[in-house]
């Protein structure tokens, strides 16, 4: 390997919905995060690796930063701050498209971090150049960052610009993951997130907060055939009926759509069972918490 290699973690850092998830699998260059127009649909840190020629890349999609309303909010902010302390370089996603308080609450807690950080302007498609740098101005008032970048995560636009920006502030460093590996997330955790993606994109209510899922049983048949059975928890019996839906049609399609994705994901064929089981003020109770990794 040679002496000018570049690794290291980094972490995207930003308030919810501003597309860190939809970064994260551009950088990458699959989906390995789920995505959603709600806030707050990534509840744990998920790792992904970048392998380039010079340099490997190993980026943490945290939970967006926000006032936390019950224990499950509060684990996942604690998690974002946490994984302050791990890694080697903060990139700060923010929007072109609305500009709040809670960006400046934010760039508080990164000001005493130690490291680099990088501001880059997602959504950037949406406006124009002008515009653009009159945002970026703006936030150069406001923080001392190492750089600025405008992308847009879901057209897949500056992209590049990203990942060499990114490259020359990491610090020299050896390989930690194989060339092969994108992500150290299970295949079980990676499929219940995809049927919770589900369930947030199909139901427009409050029921997506309120729901989480466990995948009990991963069993491989002969036949090239995995058979997974999966419990999703709400909190009331009126959220349940909401997804199963009217003779049982939201789930049969929750189903079908998350059981697309996980084919494509491990490269078998899927049975996919769902279960719904009501687990009143789960979001609480941190036994809960705990069996369901959101520590």
């Amino acid at each position: 390997m040679p002496d000018t290699f570049r690794s290291g973690f980094i972490a995207l850092v930003g308030r919810p919905n501003v597309g860190k998830s939809t970064i994260l699998n551009a950088v990458v260059g699959q989906k390995i995060a789920i995505v959603a127009k709600r806030q707050q649909t990534t509840r744990n840190r998920l790792l992904g690796i970048r392998n380039l020629p010079s340099a490997q890349m190993i980026f943490i999609d945290t939970p967006g930063i926000h006032a936390p309303r019950h224990a499950l909010g509060r684990s996942m902010v604690r998690t974002a701050k946490e994984t302050l302390r791990e890694i080697d370089l903060v990139v700060f996603v923010t929007d072109a498209e609305r500009h709040r308080d809670e960006d400046c609450a934010i760039l508080d807690v990164l000001r005493n971090i130690g490291k680099p950080v990088l501001f880059a302007l997602n959504k950037a498609d949406r406006k124009s150049p002008q515009e653009i740098n009159e945002v970026i101005r703006s936030y150069r008032e406001l923080f001392s960052f190492d750089g600025f970048i405008s992308v847009s995560g879901l057209k897949n636009k500056g992209i590049d610009m990203l990942l060499e920006k990114i490259r020359e502030l990491l610090p020299l460093g050896p390989k930690y993951y194989d060339d092969d590996m994108v992500t150290d997330q299970y295949q079980r955790f990676m499929a219940a997130e995809i049927i919770r993606e589900k369930i947030i994109k199909n139901i427009s209510e409050e029921v997506p907060h309120a729901v989480a899922v466990e995948v009990q049983e991963w069993v491989a048949k002969e036949q090239g055939i995995v058979n997974i059975r999966a419990v999703i928890y709400v909190e009331r019996e009126g959220q349940k009926g909401i997804i199963i839906g009217s003779k049982g049609e939201m789930l049969k399609t929750i189903g079908s759509q998350a059981r697309r994705d996980i084919e494509r994901l491990i490269g078998s064929r899927v049975y996919i069972e769902l279960w719904i089981k009501v687990k009143k003020g789960w979001r609480d109770d941190q036994k809960m918490l705990d069996a369901l990794g959101y520590r």
